[in-house]
């Protein structure tokens, strides 16, 4: 069967535009110095990530798909991510950001050309305009990047947006019995997935439970007030660890005043609202307040079982809500609020059998390292899945409120060290369901 290429040319040129205006935003925002400067060792400087994305651009479409010339080859090693941890990054060598901001768009133009001109078929690289989605979410994942930097600057706030719609009132169950048995994990059929979501292939899980809504920040705060953090028998062993070595006592961001729990959200301080998702919670806090609940994290099966798997008609869909793209009524996605939603909302985007928030608002920690699915083959290059699998990453799911819909689908997956607190995660739990819950089903 022949597929018409023109709806991916679309499609491709919107979600290469639609990055470049968040790109553009998250660097116009701030005066140069801020660019250049590193707001934490953990990050690079803003101008690293800005050329940065357009060198991945020049050497993927451009030379790679295009047959063009080098424009800057000098640069190559500069914004190779594998060769410079970021801590390292602000000695190099890095364009200054008048000339950053032309080499981006220089590339962009071209990039456009080659667009309009390239065949969309003939190779997996090509094929579906593969190659200009894996840049499109590309930079995505950098714009992520550097709003999480922008939540680690110090200095007043520079980036504004509406708050996220109010939940809907009425109570939710605070649980969801999610059938045990068969389903299809990951996808041989979504044109710009990447490697690690491939292939699809069967996987079985046991009946469990899994959390209506992510955990929030209300619920977070009990397991403090108990002595979540003065006591080892809910952490694993590394985490109790980090407790102890940087006087952890509560999620990144938050101080306590008096009897007031405040934060930092983008340089505003305010009261932590007790009914948002918690955030900046590292997979050891996350794993210590399941044990305190006598809860568990779910694994990367359950997560994907629960967001994906309708179990009226058998069938796994790209999304809870279904296969259509996310919209703003399903999904809290894109930037477009800075912030998590109130747990309980966008009741259009549940699942089958009601589980909200699954895509968009936090990523979610899981019980599961990060490995690859049995068939699995790098493409187009080793060093996006490969060189990270193994048991040092756990895997996230479900997207936050600061990833664009093209880089988050119900097979996407996110990896990170468990330590790591500044990204935008949160959590929901899971416990398994006795024999009795069979005669729920």
């Amino acid at each position: 069967m022949t597929i018409d290429p023109e709806p991916f040319r679309e499609r491709a040129a919107a979600a290469l535009l639609a990055a470049r205006d968040r790109t553009r935003l998250l660097t116009s925002c701030i005066e140069d110095p801020d660019l250049v400067a590193q707001h934490s060792p953990l990050m690079s400087p803003l101008v690293w990530d800005l050329t940065h994305i357009g060198n991945q651009e020049e050497q993927w479409l451009l030379r790679t798909v295009g047959g063009r010339d080098a424009l800057r080859p000098d640069i190559d090693s500069v914004y190779d991510a594998f060769e410079h941890p970021r801590a390292e990054r602000p000695a190099l060598p890095l364009l200054p950001p008048t000339e950053a901001r032309d080499y981006v768009a220089e590339v962009r133009g071209r990039v456009l050309d080659v667009l309009e001109r390239a065949e969309l078929h003939g190779g997996p690289l090509l094929s579906a305009g593969f190659a200009f989605g894996m840049i499109a979410q590309h930079e995505q994942q950098h714009d992520e990047t550097m709003l999480i930097t922008h939540q680690l600057r110090k200095g007043p706030p520079v980036l504004t947006a509406p708050e996220p719609p109010p939940a809907p009132t009425g109570p939710l169950p605070s649980e969801v019995l999610v059938p045990g048995g068969p389903f299809l994990m990951g996808t041989s059929a979504e044109p710009w997935a990447l490697d690690n979501e491939r292939p699809a292939h069967r996987r079985t899980v046991s009946s469990f439970f899994l959390d209506t809504t992510p955990v929030s920040n209300g619920a977070y705060q009990r397991f403090i007030e108990d002595g979540g953090y003065d006591d080892p028998r809910w952490w694993a062993p590394e985490g109790w660890a980090q407790v102890g070595e940087h006087r952890l006592r509560a999620p990144l961001f938050w101080r306590l005043e008096g009897r007031q729990w405040l934060r930092r959200r983008f340089g505003v301080t305010e009261p932590v609202p007790p009914d948002e998702p918690v955030l900046h919670v590292s997979w050891y806090e996350a794993d210590a307040y399941a044990r305190w609940a006598g809860r568990r994290l779910p694994t990367e099966a359950e997560w994907e079982k629960a967001a994906r798997h309708d179990p009226a008609s058998g069938r796994d869909r790209r999304y809870p809500w279904g296969d259509a793209d996310p919209s703003p009524e399903h999904a809290n996605l894109g930037q477009r609020h800075l912030r998590p939603a109130p747990v309980g909302s966008y009741p259009d985007g549940a699942s089958p059998l009601g589980v909200h928030q699954l895509i968009g608002d936090v990523w979610e920690w899981t019980a599961s390292d990060f490995l690859p699915y049995p068939g699995f083959a790098a493409f187009p290059y080793r060093e996006y899945s490969e060189v990270f699998f193994g048991s040092a990453h756990k895997v996230l799911r479900g997207g936050s409120f600061a990833v664009d819909p093209v880089a988050c689908r119900g097979t996407f997956r996110n990896w990170d060290l468990p330590v790591r607190r500044q990204i935008f995660a949160g959590f929901r739990t899971a416990r398994d369901a006795g024999p009795a819950a069979e005669d729920l089903i």
